[in-house]
């Protein structure tokens, strides 16, 4: 969520500094705006990482169940 509060207000620094001829305005909107993309890219990868991370563990989980039951029926 923090990246899209940063893309937006990089957002409107832009449009701002370049309606007012604040160059120096625009270029923070522009790092900004890129800063709060790079935020979402990170946050969307952590989320992946984590879901593969989640279902790796299901995964050990029920084969260790199986081999415990199996184990128990010998």
């Amino acid at each position: 969520m923090a990246g899209k509060i940063e893309k937006s207000k990089g957002k409107v620094k832009v449009a701002v500094g370049s309606l007012t001829g604040n160059k120096k305005l625009e270029s923070e909107g522009k790092i900004d705006r890129r800063a709060g993309e790079a935020k979402e890219k990170v946050g969307r990868a952590k989320n992946k990482v984590e879901g593969a991370s989640e279902k790796a563990e299901r995964k050990a989980v029920k084969a260790i169940d199986k081999a415990k039951e199996v184990a128990r029926r010998k």
